[in-house]
C-alpha cells in the first residue's frame, strides 16, 4: 500500500541519465581482477625472480615455495600441498571485501542493492548486515590490523629489491620501483581507511587533550577523502605488479636496472 499522498510510480526509477555505467564498469574491473587473481593463485609458478617476489605470494611460507622466495622461513611446512598464494590472498581479500567503500561498490554492481541512488532495488526484504553472511562484514577492523602486517612485509620486499640478480646491494631496477609503488599505494589505501580514522581518533572525547592524535587524525582524515581513488589504484597496481614479475620470471621481458 502506498503512503498517503504518494503518487503511484510504476517505473524502477525516474532518472534519465546513464546511472548504470559506473556500476557496470565497477563490475567488469572487479570481475577481471577476480579472474586474474584466481588464475595466478592456482598457477603456482612464475612468482619469483631474484630479487622480485610477487605480492600475491608474499610472504611465501610453504616448503613448496621456490628457492630464495622464503625470506620469513617456511612455518607452514608441507601440510598445505596447494599453492601458497591461496593462504596469502585470503587476508588482503578479506580486508577489501569488508572495506566500507568496496561494500558499496560490489553491492551496487553485483547485487543491485541498490543499483544507484534513487533506483529501486530488486530485493523485497532488507536486514542490513545483521545476519549471516553479511554480519561477517563487522570483522573489517581485524582485517585492517592484519593488512598493516602485510603492508610491512611488502615494504620489506621493495627494500629487498634494491639488490641485483646476483644478490649485491645498492642497485635499482624497474622492479624495485614497481614494488615500492605497490607498497606505497597499499599504505595509502590502508591509512585512508575509515577504520584507521576511527582507531586513531574515534574514541577521543577531547582533541585538545591529545594534540598528537589530533594531528594524526587530521592527516588520515585528509587521506580518507581520497579513499576510493586509493582503493582502485592500489588494486590495479598490485595486479600489474604481479603481472610484471611473472613477465620477468617467464623471460618475456627483462628487468631493466638503472644502476
Amino acid at each position: 500500500m502506498l503512503a498517503a499522498g504518494r503518487a503511484p510510480i510504476p517505473f524502477k526509477t525516474l532518472r534519465t541519465d546513464k546511472y548504470w555505467v559506473q556500476p557496470t564498469i565497477t563490475f567488469l574491473v572487479l570481475l577481471a581482477f577476480i579472474v586474474y587473481a584466481t588464475w595466478r593463485a592456482f598457477e603456482n609458478a612464475y612468482y619469483y625472480t631474484t630479487p622480485l617476489l610477487s605480492p600475491f605470494y608474499s610472504p611465501c611460507l610453504s616448503v613448496n615455495c621456490v628457492p630464495g622466495s622464503s625470506d620469513f622461513g617456511q612455518p607452514i611446512g608441507a601440510w598445505f600441498p596447494f599453492s601458497p598464494a591461496l593462504i596469502i590472498l585470503a587476508f588482503p581479500l578479506g580486508f577489501r571485501l569488508t572495506c566500507y567503500y568496496y561494500r558499496k561498490a560490489y553491492y551496487r554492481s553485483f547485487w543491485f542493492a541498490p543499483h544507484a541512488c534513487a533506483v529501486a532495488e530488486p530485493h523485497k526484504q532488507y536486514s542490513g548486515e545483521t545476519r549471516f553472511p553479511l554480519i561477517l562484514q563487522n570483522s573489517h577492523r581485524w582485517f585492517f590490523y592484519i593488512g598493516l602486517i602485510f603492508n610491512a612485509i611488502l615494504t620489506f620486499d621493495a627494500f629487498i629489491a634494491l639488490r641485483d640478480a646476483e644478490g649485491e646491494w645498492g642497485h635499482m631496477s624497474v622492479g624495485t620501483l614497481v614494488l615500492a609503488g605497490n607498497a606505497a599505494l597499499l599504505w595509502l589505501y590502508s591509512l585512508s581507511c575509515h577504520s584507521c580514522r576511527n582507531v586513531i581518533g574515534g574514541r577521543l572525547k577531547s582533541f585538545s587533550k591529545h594534540p598528537m592524535q589530533y594531528k594524526m587524525w587530521t592527516f588520515v582524515s585528509k587521506l580518507n577523502a581520497r579513499h576510493p581513488q586509493f582503493a582502485w589504484v592500489s588494486l590495479i597496481w598490485v595486479a600489474m605488479s604481479d603481472l610484471y614479475i611473472r613477465s620477468v620470471a617467464t623471460g618475456a621481458i627483462t628487468n631493466f636496472y638503472f644502476f
